[in-house]
């Protein structure tokens, strides 16, 4: 039974249409994936079912919910069309348990003229979107704050505040952004759960991996068109649009000829090195070597210490026992007791690219300030230096010189690269740069750390969820559970014992 129909949705801002024609029908069980690169109009689209549109924006066509017309002025019905946010965390509020929470979304959908059952139907609501959710322990998570939760139950309790009001079309907008192999597989599972009860999933992601193991049909989009459609297998498979080729094409695959590994006298050495967060250690003696000029990708599942231990070696988190040496001399576990040579030679890029800028200077400005500060250059040298590098990358002056909130993502995550390699570092940390990029601009960002670590020589350590990046980028594999190095060596030797999708290196049996 089809639950929403879309005909000739149009969007446009200005003279410019970020959708365009865009026609589907969503059936009612049934998992639709929306594939396509960031910009490529997804969200917009997405959006139309939820009522929402661009501010400024000129809507067109005609959307249809459960039989019932649905745009900016007539929204759906409330709890008609469910929402999951890709970072859940953003979705809950910080100050307030999970129990009174849901109860309080429950009652807004259990009729008031119920009168002395109302209470007892409001326990039930809630006990059932929880199984529903995947949580039948979910009675004991209901007096917990949401940063007492994990990351993959603060997914599911999102998901069970939009299951209390019992919608017939559920949204799911990158719900695999920055998920370890094993969460991300149980979301699968809790999706296709959520489809078996006759609920209508719209999926919007960039990982076509997730859309071959649930979705029925698959959409491509491009520039606001809807470019190839069809069922999943037929379009992942037998792919007929060009565009569809190169979003296939472009996943990363191992590297064909295995880098030698690096041998001498280390850069860095970590010695048994302890850290945790207030009175609990999530990091247990930890101790490992890089060299210069090496390539090592840290994986593992979601709290496993990955970001931990960058955090530590960059002097971001205080490590409270061993040691950390860089070419010899002990680093402080403060980053403020850091020489500025120290602080020059170990360099972070962050995941999110946007919140590491200030959002109220220009990006060229903020760029080069780490050239004068750590360097000493010149305020014009810096500019100079900035701008030519961020020109090999692509990013042209002219946008540089805008606000961090004008530019793509992918040009901040270029700027946030540049900033960090004006300094001249020896070693720098990428933590989770590729994750939640489509596989177009993933692979180009793939392409631009193997050219800057040719350029400069400088020792690259990659944190990542993704085993297919730190395949083709790493030359060594550091592998971590729950705080400790499970097992390090060279990236084709651990692959070739134990496959990409294996247990021995996603699950840590």
């Amino acid at each position: 039974m089809t639950v929403v129909d879309v005909r000739n949705l149009t969007v446009a801002v200005g003279d410019r249409e970020i959708v365009s024609g865009v026609s589907f029908a969503l059936v009612a069980g049934e998992v639709t994936a929306l594939v396509g690169e960031s910009g490529s109009g997804k969200t917009t689209t997405a959006s139309a079912l939820l009522g929402r549109r661009p501010t400024g924006a000129c809507v067109t066509g005609r959307v249809e919910v459960a039989g019932v017309a649905v745009d900016a002025d007539h929204p759906p019905a409330p709890g008609l069309v469910g929402y999951i946010p890709q970072h859940p965390s953003a979705a809950l509020n910080p100050v307030r348990r999970i129990g009174p929470v849901l109860h309080e979304i429950a009652r807004l959908h259990v009729r008031a003229d119920t009168r002395g059952d109302r209470r007892r139907l409001v326990r039930e609501r809630v006990l059932e979107a929880l199984r529903q959710a995947q949580l039948p322990d979910g009675v004991k998570l209901l007096r917990r704050y949401p940063h007492q939760l994990s990351g993959g139950q603060q997914q599911r309790v999102v998901l069970a505040h939009e299951l209390v009001g019992r919608p017939r079309v559920m949204v799911a907008d990158e719900p695999t952004t920055g998920q370890d192999a094993v969460t991300r597989g149980r979301l699968i599972e809790e999706l296709r759960a959520v489809a078996g009860q006759g609920i209508a999933v719209l999926l919007l992601t960039h990982d076509l991996g997730l859309v071959r193991a649930l979705a029925h049909r698959v959409l491509v989009m491009n520039d606001g068109s809807v470019v190839e459609s069809g069922p999943c297998q037929q379009v992942l498979d037998s792919p007929q649009h060009s565009y569809t080729r190169r979003l296939i094409d472009a996943q990363p695959a191992p590297s064909a000829q295995p880098r030698p590994a690096a041998t001498g006298r280390p850069l860095l050495t970590v010695r048994r090195v302890t850290a945790g967060h207030g009175r609990v250690d999530t990091l247990h003696e930890i101790t490992m070597d890089i060299h210069p000029g090496d390539k090592v990708a840290v994986v593992g599942r979601s709290g496993s210490g990955k970001t931990t231990l960058a955090r530590c070696i960059a002097g971001l988190h205080p490590h409270r026992g061993g040691e950390i040496r860089l070419a010899g001399r002990t680093l402080s576990p403060r980053l403020h007791r850091r020489s500025r040579d120290q602080l020059a030679r170990i360099q972070y890029v962050f995941q999110d690219a946007r919140a590491s800028f200030s959002e109220f200077v220009p990006v060229l400005d903020q760029i080069a300030r780490t050239a004068e500060r750590l360097r000493g250059a010149t305020s014009s040298a810096a500019r100079s230096q900035a701008i030519e590098a961020l020109a090999r990358l692509g990013v042209p002056e002219s946008s540089a010189r805008r606000l961090p909130r004008s530019l793509s993502g992918g040009e901040l995550q270029r700027a946030a690269l540049v900033r960090a390699l004006l300094s001249g570092p020896d070693l720098l940390i990428c933590d989770e740069i590729t994750s939640g990029l489509d596989t177009l601009t993933q692979a180009d960002l793939l392409g631009v750390l193997d050219q800057l670590h040719q350029d400069t020589g400088c020792a690259l350590v990659v944190i990542t969820h993704d085993l297919a990046v730190a395949a083709h980028l790493a030359n060594r594999l550091v592998i971590m559970h729950v705080g400790k190095i499970a097992e390090q060596g060279r990236t084709a030797e651990l692959i070739e014992a134990g496959d990409l999708t294996g247990s021995r290196l996603v699950g840590f049996p």
